[in-house]
């Protein structure tokens, strides 16, 4: 495991606090997989929260956008 590799691993597992070991790793490893994907979503939820709505639903939101390329990260 690389250093920003542990970094990025730490800074998602103190985000996650309460879920479960088993699925922190598979985000991670879904990250890993495809982090161009991770940064586009961070930046859509990021600009939705601008426009006003709160971080939950606009996660939620682009989340369900990109559904189909976050299943074939699994």
């Amino acid at each position: 495991m690389s250093i920003k590799d542990f970094f990025l691993k730490k800074m998602l597992s103190s985000q996650m606090k309460g879920v479960p070991q088993s699925d922190q790793d598979k985000v991670f490893s879904m990250l890993q997989k495809n982090p161009e994907l991770f940064q586009k979503i961070a930046e859509e939820v990021k600009e939705e929260v601008k426009k006003g709505k709160s971080q939950m639903s606009a996660t939620m939101e682009i989340v369900k956008k990109y559904e189909t390329e976050l299943k074939s990260l699994e």
